[in-house]
């Protein structure tokens, strides 16, 4: 299994970056905050094809592949980019997938429009869904309710529920969400989406903890202390080369899932879980040390670095205590306890 990108991905990658380069500086994402989304910075992603660039062609898409939605996904994490790339691209890959006529008329009208639309990651609860990624912003909302499939469109709050990470988390009512399809096949759709989500999060994750360290590698050969960088310290340079070899991992494990979940999908499950919980760890202890390693500076507004802890913190915990995904990988692995 070759894990390299491929000419075509290379670009892809080069262009989604020079976008962000152009239109997503520190100054845009602080700007973006407390609800976590740029209205104009998601006009360019979508003109650029992101929101239907991984939908099969026969649904209305480009038919990229999940590989080549995760290196995007890479790129937003990189610049902690306030747009709903990842939600949009699971949810328009669902609803391709459920084939259902309203299913294909709902992704018609998301695609030509450039909606944001997103997925819940838990099954309502009287008639609410809590936590719904994006759920601030997004016109279209799929949840999954035993082996029904629904769709809500409305109009989306546009305020976030107070979180760390200035993510545009919502709480969405449920009561109008139309039945999208039933059955087996449907439920699998779904569980398939969650997959997905958890894949090209853990490529936004391995993005934002990558930068994170290139951020305290880059302050760290400026800082003195006893009149040297504190990059000679061996506790600071072996700490941040510990930090690299678990983030290259992270990538791997992430690029690896990606290509399993459409080459292999017998394995995309398994390979999910693995690749989204060990993604999260990994960011979270690079943000964390990377934070630290500026000292007191760390915990300053003025200071990037704390972009990158809080959006780390809290897409780790977008789909609960990152404990439960470990205890579902066990699962998958083993069986259930009992």
């Amino acid at each position: 299994m070759d894990l390299s990108l491929s000419e075509e991905q290379e670009q892809l990658r080069s262009s989604f970056r020079s976008l962000f380069d152009r239109e997503c500086d520190v100054e845009c994402v602080r700007s973006a905050e407390p609800l976590g989304f740029a209205p104009e910075l998601w006009k360019r992603v979508v003109e650029l094809g992101a929101a239907d660039m991984a939908v099969p062609e026969v649904a209305g898409g480009a038919g990229a592949t999940l590989l080549d939605a995760a290196v995007i996904s890479e790129t937003i994490g990189e610049f902690v980019a306030p747009v709903p790339v990842v939600e949009t691209i699971v949810a328009n890959r669902l609803l391709a997938r459920l084939g259902t006529d309203l299913a294909l008329v709902t992704l018609s009208d998301a695609i030509d429009l450039g909606s944001v639309m997103t997925v819940a990651l838990s099954r309502p609860v009287d008639g609410e869904l809590r936590w719904v990624p994006a759920g601030a912003v997004a016109e279209g909302v799929i949840v999954a309710d035993g082996e029904r499939v629904l769709v809500l469109t409305d109009r989306p709050p546009e305020r976030a529920v107070a979180n760390l990470a200035s993510l545009p988390l919502a709480h969405r009512s449920a009561h109008g969400a139309q039945v999208v399809a039933t059955g087996a096949h449907a439920a699998a759709a779904f569980r398939a989406a969650v997959d997905e989500w958890r894949v090209l999060t853990a490529a936004v994750l391995w993005g934002a903890g990558r930068r994170a360290l290139d951020i305290a590698i880059a302050y760290a050969k400026e800082r003195k202390a006893f009149g040297v960088p504190i990059a000679t310290y061996q506790s600071v340079a072996h700490r941040m080369a510990d930090l690299a070899t678990a983030l290259e991992g992270s990538r791997l494990l992430n690029r690896k899932a990606a290509w399993v979940a459409e080459g292999q999908p017998d394995q995309a499950g398994r390979l999910a879980l693995m690749a989204y919980a060990f993604a999260g760890e990994t960011a979270e202890q690079a943000a964390t040390d990377s934070l630290h390693f500026h000292g007191g500076y760390g915990f300053m507004l003025e200071y990037d670095i704390q972009l990158y802890f809080r959006r780390i913190k809290g897409w780790s915990l977008l789909n609960g205590d990152p404990r439960r995904e470990l205890q579902r990988l066990a699962d998958v692995m083993w069986g259930p306890p009992g």
